[in-house]
């Protein structure tokens, strides 16, 4: 059975709820997931896993929260290759950068030689209506790349 840990900060609990549904998505393919507030995640601890999914919400003009940014900086020492991941956050289209966390992480990810099999999840505040699908789906989606990935 495939591992996974999914790593998130939320401040409203949006990020929370989106982590939530995407758990849901895992677990309902037969994914063993690991779900963890950044603040008790440590970096060190992902070479442990399968899969590794971020989420957080963004902050200001397009910036990670605060609770993500030493788990952020603590990335640049971690090398990624041949790990899967993928990335989501909740954002406010209010703002002139939507969901540039998911963009600052999924860049990090990429510098750090890591593959990222999804496109990264963005979902407006909360997630209702079709966002409850998406988030599962992204889950699944993520959980189906992973066993391939394992045979």
């Amino acid at each position: 059975m495939a591992k996974v840990i999914l790593i998130y900060a939320s401040m409203s609990g949006n990020t929370e709820a989106m982590a939530d549904l995407i758990e849901d998505g895992l677990r309902s393919s037969g994914v063993e997931v690991i779900k963890k507030e950044v603040m008790d995640a440590q970096v060190d601890e992902l070479h442990e896993y399968d899969g590794i999914i971020l989420g957080a919400y963004t902050w200001g003009d397009g910036e990670l929260p605060d609770e993500f940014l030493d788990f952020y900086d603590d990335m640049e020492d971690i090398d990624f290759t041949g790990k899967s991941l993928a990335v989501f956050g909740s954002g406010d289209t209010a703002y002139a950068e939507f969901c540039g966390a998911v963009d600052l992480l999924e860049r990090r990810v990429q510098e750090r030689g890591g593959t990222l099999v999804t496109e990264g999840l963005k979902i407006e505040l909360a997630p209702v209506g079709t966002d409850i699908a998406l988030c599962k789906s992204f889950g699944e989606s993520f959980a189906q790349t992973i066993g391939m990935k394992q045979r």
